[in-house]
């Protein structure tokens, strides 16, 4: 008898029971098993009520680019796996009383030594995971953005103001094409698109220091924004 309702406090209690002292659902490596119990799950359990299955939950969420490609049977349901006796994951006084004396494994040793064995497969197979997916190039993200920026009125160089303007330098920074655009009264303010990273560039630091060129600018504001 495998898992039942996983969407039931009971089922989640077998759950976190069941992997107590488990990192996987079968073997020591994520399988289409963690998947379909995974897909049977509509969030993550509580942390502070069921920490081991919350503990699984997150690790397994982690693949989930990967799932089409981890190894096992992706057609079998979620029931067929978990412990072979429901009640005694729920209630663990009702498991069977333990052996007699005269059943003692004298080749207990052997088994530990199987286990520490598997345990460092397992922590071997992490880590290779880990480090390969560190490997894997990260996305940077970028933003576009149109900024305007105002002269103090018609006698401004607006030659000057877009020349102090592109002198701005930064890592993660790239000017665009620029335009002068009419405001009124023969005033024209200076229309300039970026490209910006948006880990490295500050949008809002960026324009406090172009209102820093006080000769020439009266403020900024960003006409536009758009995530590449």
């Amino acid at each position: 008898m495998g898992f039942t309702d996983l969407l039931s406090d009971a089922g989640l209690t077998v759950l976190n029971s069941f992997l107590t002292t488990r990192s996987y659902i079968t073997g020591y490596s994520p399988s289409q098993a963690d998947i379909a119990v995974f897909k049977a799950i509509t969030s993550a359990p509580a942390a502070d009520k069921y920490p081991h299955a919350a503990r699984w939950y997150k690790h397994i969420a982690s693949f989930e680019d990967e799932f089409p490609t981890l190894p096992g049977d992706a057609s079998k349901p979620y029931t067929v796996y978990g412990p072979e006796e429901v009640a005694v994951a729920l209630n663990p006084a009702k498991a069977p009383a333990a052996e007699e004396e005269d059943d003692v494994d004298l080749f207990a040793s052997d088994d530990e030594e199987e286990d520490a064995e598997a345990a460092r497969v397992r922590e071997e197979r992490l880590a290779a995971y880990k480090a390969k997916k560190d490997a894997k190039p990260k996305t940077t993200a970028k933003s576009v953005v149109t900024m305007e920026v105002k002269p103090w009125d018609d006698e401004t160089d607006m030659a000057a103001l877009e020349a102090a303007v592109r002198g701005i330098e930064k890592d993660g920074l790239v000017w665009g094409a620029s335009k002068l655009v009419a405001v009124g009264f023969g005033i024209k303010k200076l229309q300039i698109n970026l490209v910006v990273e948006d880990e490295k560039i500050s949008i809002s630091d960026l324009q406090e220091e172009i209102e820093g060129f006080e000769d020439y600018v009266q403020s900024s504001d960003v006409a536009a924004m758009q995530k590449l």
